[in-house]
């Protein structure tokens, strides 16, 4: 990080920033070039390992590409306005970028996961409706590193 007075260094910190974030990309590897998605999401936090729960379709590009390399990068970011600053105009924000591996996960782990999205969705006791699992695929991602970073004028 080129400006680590800016760095988040505290782990709450981080899971603050995610859970204010309504969106996450998820940068997958492909052939020629990377492959970002905007996706929904839900997470937990067990051991201080942030958890994430995506979901998609059974087939598309994203559920081929991670079939073929599971490894993955997330981005998170929420910009609070735009400021001038002397000569200049810049952003205040918060942000983070996450790595990990999604895998697929099943049955139970499935309805945990889409129920922590649901919730963080801003649907808390949703009620899940169980064949919808036979159309979509959840995915669980457990950051394996993650850094933060802010700016605030």
């Amino acid at each position: 990080m080129r400006k680590s007075d800016r760095g988040i260094k505290d782990f709450n910190e981080i899971v603050d920033v995610i859970n204010r974030c309504d969106t996450i990309r998820i940068g997958i590897f492909d052939e020629e070039y990377p492959y970002v998605v905007p996706i929904s999401f839900g997470y937990e936090v067990i051991d201080n390992k942030i958890i994430l729960y995506v979901h998609g379709a059974k087939e598309g590009k994203k559920h081929d590409l991670i079939g073929r390399n599971n490894k993955v990068c997330i981005e998170a970011d929420i910009c609070h306005r735009f400021t001038e600053t002397g000569n200049s105009v810049t952003c205040e924000y918060e942000s983070i970028i996450g790595y990990g591996e999604a895998v697929k996960v099943f049955d139970q782990d499935a309805i945990k996961g889409l129920e922590l999205l649901v919730t963080h969705c801003g649907f808390d006791g949703y009620p899940i409706n169980e064949g919808a699992l036979k159309v979509m695929t959840i995915y669980q991602i457990t950051l394996d590193h993650v850094t933060g970073k802010r700016r605030f004028v």
